[in-house]
């Protein structure tokens, strides 16, 4: 029978391999599957980001079918926490949809923040459909007048939801969320 020591050996053990087994995922921004850049401005922060994803033939399939394609994106200010879990400041929630008309062939798609609707157009385009899920996020002002504290390091943490979740479609990536993340220091 292991005695207490050999225990709390094989605790810490497997702590340290937990935690080392994280550190890549952490330190490897280049391959997040969501690209986050900040901007810190006159007391706000400008947010844009992208998701580094392909329109595939899986996806063109369940758009067409006439379903609203939705990507929930939600974009979290943080700060970094040495002993316990990093403290979420503001939190908003970018919504980007696409509902394609099969009788006139057009998609309509449109941006929600944090409810409020910014702006809904038609095209023809599918690009540009595509384009208004994933990539048409450039200098959202959604941080105005946080409480920051100068000199403090913070980071930008944008994690993508997609919807329908669905057996019949087969979405590219893992059922787990797609997430980013860009740290900055905000100076006075």
């Amino acid at each position: 029978m292991p005695t207490d020591s050999v225990l709390v050996g094989k605790s810490l053990l497997f702590a340290c391999a937990l935690l080392l087994s994280a550190l890549p995922a952490a330190a490897a921004p280049d391959n997040q599957k969501v690209q986050v850049v900040t901007l810190p401005r006159d007391g706000e922060i400008l947010v844009s980001f992208q998701f580094a994803e392909a329109l595939t033939d899986d996806i063109r399939t369940a758009i067409h079918s006439g379903l609203t394609i939705r990507f929930e994106y939600t974009v979290d200010l943080r700060r970094s926490a040495a002993v316990w879990f990093d403290r979420t400041i503001e939190s908003h929630k970018v919504t980007a949809t696409v509902k394609y008309d099969t009788l006139t062939r057009r998609y309509q798609v449109s941006r929600i923040i944090d409810g409020r609707i910014e702006w809904m157009e038609p095209t023809d385009s599918e690009d540009t459909a595509w384009k208004a899920l994933t990539d048409d996020f450039a200098r959202l002002a959604l941080f105005h007048g946080a409480p920051l504290e100068p000199n403090a390091e913070y980071y930008v943490r944008v994690s993508a939801h997609t919807s329908p979740r669905n057996a019949a479609f087969i979405w590219p990536w893992p059922a787990a969320d797609a997430v980013g993340f860009a740290k900055f220091t905000f100076i006075r």
